[in-house]
């Protein structure tokens, strides 16, 4: 081969391996929009299935860790999504989905300071993501409830004062469907 020869070739090489990428890459994609198609569906057990499949191949997919807990939460599984969520903000700070679903899931179970502490760091590594906000503001409310209550609790005389907003905030959850249920991140087709 000719030395003028030797950058097309190159050229025609790194063409090909571009291509080769992309079509991983979009392959990837619809094995994610497969997967998470069943979870909306209700299926998480059959997401489940096909998640360990592919982390075997695939085990820090911090995408299909993701859509694993979502699965496990979907599943009812909600101390082994913790898990998941927890190591993904370990291992990936910067990804502010797993935040806000691991703020959901201790919201479930009450431990608010640690679902608003979630949501902080959401919100910090994505200073526009709505979801978090809201979320953060839900958390928030609930919380000036709990000190509204206990207030009410140490000094009886506080008790008007008090008694509105703990009105406002009961009219504001009621509206709601779910009183103070954050809004888990849906998982996204990439």
């Amino acid at each position: 081969m000719t030395p003028a020869r030797r950058p097309a070739f190159r050229c025609l090489h790194l063409l090909a391996a571009t291509v080769a990428l992309l079509a991983a890459s979009w392959a990837q994609a619809d094995e994610y929009a497969d997967i998470a198609r069943l979870i909306q569906q209700g299926k998480p057990a059959e997401a489940a299935a096909q998640l360990d499949q592919r982390l075997t191949t695939a085990p820090r997919d911090p995408q299909l860790r993701f859509l694993r807990g979502v699965a496990l939460t979907d599943s009812g599984k909600h101390a082994e999504a913790i898990e998941v969520f927890t190591k993904l903000t370990e291992e990936y700070p910067e990804l502010p989905e797993p935040y806000n679903n691991l703020a959901v899931l201790y919201a479930s179970q009450n431990q608010l300071e640690k679902a608003r502490t979630a949501l902080e760091m959401a919100v910090r590594t994505k200073p526009d993501y709505a979801t978090a906000h809201e979320n953060l503001g839900d958390i928030h409310a609930k919380l000036a409830g709990q000190s509204y209550l206990r207030a009410q609790q140490l000094d009886k005389a506080v008790a008007t004062s008090v008694a509105p907003k703990l009105k406002l905030l009961r009219e504001l959850f009621a509206a709601t469907a779910k009183p103070a249920a954050p809004k888990a991140a849906a998982p996204a087709s990439r």
